[in-house]
């Protein structure tokens, strides 16, 4: 069953960065983002199967960043405040070591300023395709170099690339991290 995110009619209250990080540190129940327009939105939980899908992008993503170094991983947990004025946290996302420790440790702290270099969504099976479409767009308007959206029901990944358009592979494939993630290699087959 595909859902669109839950949003949240708050058009006569415009939040700080502050009072947003407040809201989600006060409802750690719920996972909130915020989109470039300012509308908060309520993501579900996903399933075992996509959980796990997930976890292994990471693990995959980490392993080769603990073998080159070249930057930080961070897990679908993690809320970055994009130049653009989103609230996001993809899937899985890496960036690179000079831009982050760039930050001031009170950056690093809370919902770090900055746009990611890498980022991957997952379509679990309650995502709506035209809603992550619209998310990865946002990551592109933000600054994002290079990103995979990995749509399972239809066994097809999109590859968004800073600059240039959208690129559609059917699965199986191998998905390089080209200049972003060099080195960097990705097998998927089908789900």
């Amino acid at each position: 069953m595909v859902m669109s995110p839950v949003k949240l009619n708050l058009d006569t209250v415009n939040f700080t960065d502050e009072q947003f990080y407040q809201l989600c540190y006060k409802n750690t129940d719920l996972k909130f983002e915020r989109t470039a327009k300012g509308e908060i939105i309520i993501i579900s939980p996903v399933g075992g199967e996509s959980g796990n899908r997930e976890a292994d992008l990471i693990i995959d993503l980490g392993i080769w960043n603990r073998q080159t170094g070249l930057g930080y991983t961070f897990s679908s947990s993690t809320i970055f405040k994009l130049p653009n004025g989103g609230d996001r946290s993809p899937d899985a996302v890496w960036i690179k070591k000079e831009r982050w420790e760039a930050l001031t440790p009170e950056q690093k702290r809370k919902f770090s300023p900055i746009a990611p270099d890498f980022v991957i969504e997952l379509r679990s099976a309650t995502d709506d395709l035209k809603t992550l479409r619209e998310k990865m767009e946002e990551y592109m308007d933000a600054g994002v170099r290079l990103g995979w959206l990995i749509n399972t029901q239809q066994q097809q990944v999109e590859i968004y690339r800073l600059g240039k358009d959208v690129e559609l592979r059917s699965l199986p494939t191998k998905l390089l991290g080209e200049d972003v993630l060099p080195g960097f290699s990705l097998s998927l087959n089908c789900y």
